[in-house]
């Protein structure tokens, strides 16, 4: 799983981004929302994307006094659910040095962190710095990549004016001209494959040659019948177009391991101690079809984790 921090202060546009990121690129997303309060108007807008699973952490900040239970969450995701990619959407006024560091805590070979992506306001810039400056300040310097998410410049003169503001914080910083909107597809691909020390994450073989991989824990099915349906719908394809699985499912009151090598499959019994988990290899897999069919918490409504102080 890999995890794409979006930062930007209050009203930046971060949700909005979120939405296009996962329109233009089509990836497997999980969202994990900070906000604080009971409502989350954001976490409705990104709802009305059905190919999104919705978190939500709210009443605390992941960057001090929730970050136990943010790093938690975290690994739970990554654990269960295992999306392609995690984003983490702070609320806009935590630091995000303090959020990269609580990630860097749990990165391991199934967790790593890319390159931060923060969103700025042009026209609350100047605000901002003077009311939040450290807070600001800090996401920008601690960022990936800058992107301008609100501009009304007059000239290009207004817009090198404002990038000068931006290089007063950080000389390094890397700020693109331009809205993302209008950005193509290397643009997303890139975003999505460039680590935390910027270093690419792509394959060097094409794309099309790299199968994918989805991993299940606590996979469980009504009965042993059931089993029998679900591995005659992937041998069909029903998931997508997997050519190998194997794993252990708790069916009724027995657990059955079971094995799928192209258009063939079997069932065999399996130790009590065996853990419940499934493994399935292949192309264009119908990630949160599997999901639904076997985590019996999985629904398509977005779950809610919600961390009071």
């Amino acid at each position: 799983m890999k995890v794409l921090i979006v930062s930007g202060f209050l009203g930046a546009g971060k949700t909005t981004f979120i939405r296009e990121m996962a329109k233009k690129s089509r990836h497997d997303f999980a969202v994990m929302e900070n906000e604080y309060g009971d409502a989350s108007i954001d976490r409705a807008a990104l709802e009305s994307d059905s190919s999104l699973n919705i978190w939500e952490l709210t009443e605390g900040c992941i960057c001090c006094s929730t970050k136990t239970d943010f790093a938690s969450s975290v690994l739970t995701i990554a654990n269960t659910i295992d999306p392609e990619y995690l984003v983490v959407e702070p609320t806009g006024v935590g630091m995000l040095s303090n959020i990269i560091l609580n990630l860097q805590k749990i990165q391991y070979e199934r967790i790593s962190l890319l390159r931060p992506v923060t969103l700025l306001d042009a026209q609350c810039f100047d605000l901002s710095v003077s009311e939040y400056g450290d807070i600001f300040k800090d996401q920008i310097r601690s960022t990936g990549t800058i992107l301008i998410s609100k501009q009304n410049f007059s000239s290009s003169e207004d817009m090198q004016t404002f990038l000068q503001k931006i290089h007063e914080i950080d000389p390094k910083a890397n700020v693109l001209p331009g809205h993302y909107s209008s950005f193509g597809p290397d643009f997303w691909e890139t975003l999505l494959s460039t680590d935390l020390d910027g270093n690419s994450l792509l394959p060097q073989k094409r794309p099309e040659e790299i199968p994918e991989s989805l991993t299940l824990h606590q996979i469980t099915l009504p009965g042993a019948s059931h089993l029998l349906f679900f591995l005659e719908d992937v041998i069909r394809h029903a998931y997508g177009n997997i050519y190998r699985a194997k794993g252990v499912v708790a069916a009724g009151n027995a657990r059955l391991r079971f094995d799928v090598v192209g258009s063939q499959y079997s069932v065999t019994g399996c130790l009590e101690n065996d853990p419940l988990c499934g493994v399935f290899i292949g192309k264009e897999l119908q990630r949160n079809k599997l999901r639904r069919t076997l985590l019996p918490d999985f629904h398509t409504d977005p779950k809610t984790i919600r961390i009071r102080r």
